[in-house]
């Protein structure tokens, strides 16, 4: 007998995501997690509106916003040259989100939320595990894991499936040979929290610049949240010293400093990456990738935690159709990958044509241009990074050649 159905590698929102749904089905599951909760997380902490959708269907909605997430009702993108784009979540367009607003909140409150969310649906959580390796029988399946705890023990623990919901750097995709990493765009994250910021606003600020780009959001309880994210090529300097990096940035960027000159730091400075990492495919027989395991390229729009609640919600019924019909397990993940991709791929092309552009600032400056102009087309692009407005209206032929002509004409 196996020692659960599901293990779920990872305790974060995807992984609590897909334990709670499955758990709730009636799947016996158990979470492994290197941490223990509430721990901090290097993140931009931005929840789109459409996240609100799964939390409520967590039952985890009234408790985040209990706890202070800030409620944000769309983007500010400031280009090199001074153009300003500015994109609101409710707009008239048409389509309208779950909420009228996106949250921003603590991953320290959010993912504990979460877990505890996850344990009330009747999943197992190990905190102070990390998993070292994956079990395979003699056919190649995934059968389990291998694990040491904080005491240095190891051991062994057995399942019909195995879901790898360990982020950026997956062990279970790394094991199998899933995770390739992508040459294209290199990038490296630093996070830090302020309070006492100055004039912050409901909105998002991207602030693109010609040596990388920031992300600042107000996330309740008086903190704000700073994300530099600059080429992989800076990575010496970072190394250095991360703190004097970051602290350097703000002062050197008047958006930054306006707002946050005066501003306290509260805690570490925290760094992340190279990013940019995807599956070859999400599963293998005996297991399953989500979130940031199975796919991540930019954070630019800020989207991994929706990403990683909603690959969970649409895993687990893939999941427990797996570990209920043993003969078609691999036919289920099967599916998962298709839906995985038909959900997703959209969203992907997205956010893919706004890595091209923000990686060149004359390509920032000139959709900058167009997009300050016409703020219906920077709603539906706001929209789409809120995951309320399908990619395809974004992916129009008309929308596409007005961004071409702006980002290929004169200047």
């Amino acid at each position: 007998m196996p020692d659960a159905q599901v293990i779920v590698v990872g305790g974060g929102p995807a992984g609590s995501a897909t334990a709670y749904f499955l758990a709730r089905a009636g799947i016996e599951t158990v979470i492994v997690d290197r941490a223990r909760f509430p721990r901090d997380k290097t993140c931009s902490e931005y929840l789109s509106p459409q996240a609100s959708r799964i939390l409520e269907e967590m039952n985890a909605l009234d408790a985040v916003e209990s706890a202070g997430a800030a409620q944000l009702t769309g983007m500010r993108v400031h280009a090199p040259n001074g153009a300003t784009v500015h994109g609101e979540f409710v707009a008239g367009h048409g389509f309208r989100g779950h909420r009228d607003t996106g949250l921003a909140v603590r991953r320290t409150v959010l993912d504990a939320i979460l877990l505890d969310r996850a344990r009330a649906a009747g999943a197992r959580v190990d905190e102070g595990v990390r998993v070292t390796n994956v079990l395979k029988n003699q056919d190649g399946r995934v059968t389990g894991i291998t694990t040491i705890d904080e005491d240095g023990r190891t051991s062994e623990q057995s399942a019909d499936l195995v879901i790898g919901a360990d982020g950026l750097r997956s062990v279970v995709g790394r094991r199998l040979g899933l995770i390739r990493p992508s040459r294209w765009p290199r990038r490296i994250a630093l996070v830090a929290h302020y309070s006492g910021a100055q004039n912050i606003s409901d909105l998002g600020e991207m602030n693109v610049d010609r040596d990388g780009y920031s992300g600042m959001a107000n996330v309740g309880n008086g903190l704000v949240n700073l994300s530099i994210v600059v080429p992989v090529s800076r990575a010496a300097e970072v190394a250095v010293d991360s703190t004097e990096f970051f602290e350097s940035w703000i002062a050197e960027h008047p958006v930054l400093s306006a707002t946050l000159g005066s501003a306290t730091r509260e805690g570490p400075v925290r760094t992340t990456g190279p990013f940019a990492t995807s599956a070859r495919r999400a599963w293998s027989p005996g297991v399953a990738l989500v979130g940031d395991a199975a796919e991540f390229f930019d954070p630019f729009t800020g989207e991994g935690i929706y990403t990683a609640l909603r690959g969970g919600e649409m895993l687990s019924a893939f999941a427990a159709d797996a570990v209920r019909a043993p003969a078609r397990s691999n036919r289920a993940l099967r599916e998962y990958e298709r839906a995985r991709r038909k959900e997703f791929s959209g969203k992907w092309l997205v956010e893919k044509i706004i890595g091209t552009i923000i990686a060149s600032p004359p390509l920032v400056n000139r959709a900058a241009k167009v997009l300050s102009r016409r703020k219906d087309m920077a709603d539906l692009l706001v929209g789409v990074v809120g995951d309320f407005v399908p990619a395809r209206e974004v992916l129009r032929p008309g929308y596409l050649l007005s961004l071409i002509f702006a980002v290929t004409g004169p200047a």
